[in-house]
């Protein structure tokens, strides 16, 4: 009798993108990292003919017309987590799929062990560990609960790597939750390849995704990040899960923020903020009032800007501070804003407005460790940094909204009747925004509205002393 043979041959793959090459190279021509490029063995296995090598998610699903396919929404799963539920769409989707990214030390075990102990006293959650001893995690879950309440009896700790042994776990124990810490220490013992390459990551990631889609398990992943603060290992893996979200901040403030980038049961961009205190990760559940506590009223070099973080509205202090500089080109420093974005509004203010910032160092700084990208924060910035050059502070129950054209004219933001009900509910009583055609809903009537065209006009309404 013929025996089909297994034959071995080595390929080399880019830890940084998974671009597959038959010969070693120094440098990737495909993401031009250096040095990225390991040796893999590959044992092409024969393949059998017939039904059973099928791969996919139950084998048994058949074409048929999308009218005949059930559109009944599922019940999400409550989080009691309220800021966690905003982020996810409401809840947890049963049989979804969701990767979890972020800096080293900024939370994301403790916020999933926080997530696992307020669902085990409803659901059955299995936590699986491949960096922590399961002492390691009962002493913080002690720590978290400080002795408010006991510890869950439905919360099942494991620590374990080998995927084939997680998922013999996971069919025993039948938990509606399954939560790996993290996916790249997870392995097949099929493959050759070390735990975290571009191959495991992504086999692994394949073989969980089957996994929650056949049976319904809700599984959540934490994924390590790169130098750059993407998520390491291949792209794809992003393109397998439902939901990716990002805990972000800096390590030295307490302020955190869970940002949603992928989500296919809710909206993107959505954010949850929370606060790291010695009891874990505590919800801010008005950040606005939060951002602005510790704010200096009447301060030169402060403006107040609305930000849209998904579909809420956050009101974030900016400050500027500008100084004659020391050397022969003039330091353009931000923190929480985009530097391109900064050289383009001090260049306006320059050439628009007649400042001669050339001479001065230009520095901008974000309150509370936030980074805003979207450029509705323009008008705040440049007013921050207007009112340090002047040395005239910046009407205290003002907001500032709009964005800043190279013309120096001013451009309507999204979402501006939103910004304004948030300005309004912590009590601003006046907001300079552009001057535009207003379709849909009209601006509230409980604050005082200084339409503007230009730059130059919105820094005489918003450096004009309050009466």
């Amino acid at each position: 009798m013929n025996m089909a043979k297994t034959k071995v041959h080595t390929r080399y793959v880019c830890q940084q993108c998974g671009r597959v090459s038959a010969s070693y190279m120094g440098k990737c021509p495909q993401c031009n990292s250096f040095n990225s490029m390991v040796e893999e063995v590959i044992h092409d296995e024969p393949v059998a003919k017939g039904p059973s090598t099928v791969r996919g998610l139950t084998g048994r699903s058949i074409p048929r017309p999308i009218s005949e396919v059930g559109g009944e929404a599922e019940d999400r799963i409550h989080l009691p987590i309220g800021e966690f539920a905003r982020v996810l769409g409401g809840g947890i989707v049963p049989g979804s799929i969701v990767l979890v990214g972020g800096d080293p030390g900024i939370g994301k075990s403790t916020l999933m062990l926080q997530m696992a102990m307020e669902m085990a006293d409803k659901k059955r959650v299995l936590y699986v560990s491949g960096e922590e001893s399961e002492r390691q995690i009962k002493m913080r879950a002690v720590r978290l609960i400080n002795g408010k309440k006991e510890l869950p009896a439905n919360l099942l700790l494991v620590t374990e790597t080998n995927l084939e042994v997680i998922l013999n776990h996971v069919r025993d124990s039948k938990p509606d939750l399954l939560i790996v810490d993290s996916i790249q220490t997870v392995y097949l013992s099929e493959m050759d390849s070390s735990a975290g390459s571009v191959s495991q990551v992504r086999e692994c990631s394949s073989h969980l995704r089957e996994l929650a889609k056949s049976t319904g398990v809700s599984v959540f992943m934490i994924g390590h990040v790169t130098k750059e603060g993407a998520i390491a290992g291949p792209r794809v893996l992003e393109h397998i899960v439902d939901t990716v979200l990002y805990l972000e901040g800096d390590r030295f403030q307490a302020y955190r923020l869970l940002r949603s980038v992928k989500n296919r049961f809710g909206a993107t961009a959505e954010v949850g903020v929370f606060e790291m205190r010695e009891g874990g990760l505590m919800e801010v559940t008005n950040p606005s009032e939060a951002f602005l506590a510790e704010r200096l009223v009447n301060a030169a070099g402060s403006a107040i800007a609305v930000t849209m973080e998904g579909t809420r509205p956050i009101l974030v202090e900016i400050q500027g501070l500008t100084s004659p500089t020391q050397f022969g080109n003039a330091r353009r420093t931000p923190n929480g804003v985009d530097f391109n974005r900064l050289l383009l509004i001090t260049a306006v203010l320059t050439r628009r407005v007649g400042l001669k910032l050339a001479e001065h160092d230009a520095f901008v700084n974000v309150v509370g460790g936030i980074q805003i990208d979207e450029p509705a924060a323009d008008l705040a910035i440049a007013a921050a940094i207007a009112s340090s050059w002047k040395d005239v502070p910046v009407r205290a129950e003002a907001v500032l909204i709009g964005e800043i054209g190279l013309a120096g004219e001013l451009r309507m933001p999204g979402q501006m009747v939103a910004r304004l009900r948030e300005a309004q509910k912590l009590g601003f009583k006046i907001a300079i925004v552009p001057k535009a055609i207003r379709k849909g809903e009209e601006y509230p009537k409980g604050i005082e509205i200084i339409e503007v065209r230009s730059l130059d006009q919105a820094l005489d309404a918003a450096l004009k002393k309050d009466k």
